[in-house]
């Protein structure tokens, strides 16, 4: 008798402990719904999170959590459509007026993104002369080189730049490869030029950006020394490439993520739809019976979304949503 006590009673306290875990985990659940509403994206996928850590056994709810969290990531993927779509054309006019100072340079049968080069550094306006010019291309990736001229070859690898004030940036060394590090001679003369890419020009560029005002002496490394100093329109080159690098790459940024939010939406809406549509297929099973032996039609006005199910022997051609029906 005292044994048969102890287990009801045990069993009433273990009854109770899951109908509080149940509570628990509903009112998280109406807490994050209420986040959700209120668009605090982050605080309500916190809050969803919680439930299957603290609650692993509330199925019922961390489905319905499941839910909710692909409704919020739904409402952020909108969100960020829409910032991009009213950000991009801002970006878009701002190129427009940067671009105007640039050649763009295509050569269709060998590369596949075309680059902008300031008008003050093409090739052709400075043949035989040392100096550093620029160019970014149409992703927003900028380079830097550094040309040599002379009647004997130095083999540099990379520059050291300067202020007088003791500040100074570097590049990496890029070894000769014949490439980004190439050579030539042309009437006993030698031409070096060294491209620094990406990231290997980076500080470089913004440390001439930052102090284009000032006079920046360039030391040639990695072979015999030589010095420069960056010309006036050089350095004012130079600067309005980085600030067109800036809004190209800034475009390319929205423009994936408008992609990324455009895919998730299509991915969530998928999902959230065959919810819904498991939900129409438990209802049919439940009312499936009464119709056995004929055929009954459901129809949707504003969806195109189709699909026969079978129940019983039953056939229901069935929109995303049940607004009528018909029997035939």
């Amino acid at each position: 008798m005292k044994k048969s006590a102890i287990c009801i009673t045990l069993a009433t306290l273990a009854l109770a402990g899951c109908n509080n875990d149940e509570k628990n985990a509903q009112a998280r659940l109406d807490n994050a719904r209420s986040m959700y509403e209120q668009n605090e994206f982050f605080a309500a996928k916190n809050e969803i999170d919680s439930i299957r850590i603290l609650y692993p056994k509330e199925f019922k709810v961390i489905r319905e959590g499941l839910t909710l969290m692909r409704q919020v990531e739904q409402k952020e993927a909108e969100r960020n459509l829409a910032f991009c779509d009213s950000l991009i054309p801002v970006k878009q006019q701002e190129l427009e007026g940067l671009k105007k100072g640039f050649n763009f340079e295509k050569d269709s049968a060998y590369n596949e993104i075309g680059n902008y080069v300031s008008k003050q550094q093409t090739i052709e306006r400075n043949i035989q002369r040392c100096y550093i010019r620029s160019g970014v291309n149409e992703k927003g990736e900028m380079y830097l080189a550094s040309v040599y001229f002379g009647g004997k070859p130095i083999n540099h690898t990379g520059i050291k730049l300067s202020t007088q004030d003791g500040l100074f940036a570097e590049t990496p060394a890029i070894p000769y490869d014949g490439g980004l590090n190439y050579h030539f001679k042309d009437l006993g003369n030698t031409t070096e030029v060294v491209t620094y890419q990406g990231e290997k020009c980076e500080d470089a560029v913004k440390f001439i950006f930052a102090n284009k005002e000032k006079r920046i002496k360039v030391e040639y490394t990695g072979g015999k020394p030589y010095i420069l100093y960056i010309a006036d329109a050089d350095k004012k080159a130079i600067a309005s490439t980085y600030e067109l690098a800036v809004v190209l790459s800034d475009i390319e940024k929205l423009t994936k993520e408008k992609e990324k939010a455009t895919k998730k939406l299509a991915y969530l809406e998928k999902k959230l739809s065959g919810k819904k549509y498991k939900h129409l297929q438990k209802l049919l099973k439940r009312k499936a019976a009464p119709f056995a032996g004929g055929r009954l039609s459901f129809f949707i006005r504003s969806s195109s979304l189709f699909y026969n199910h079978f129940v019983s022997g039953v056939t229901f051609d069935c929109y995303q949503y049940n607004a009528g029906c018909c029997w035939h």
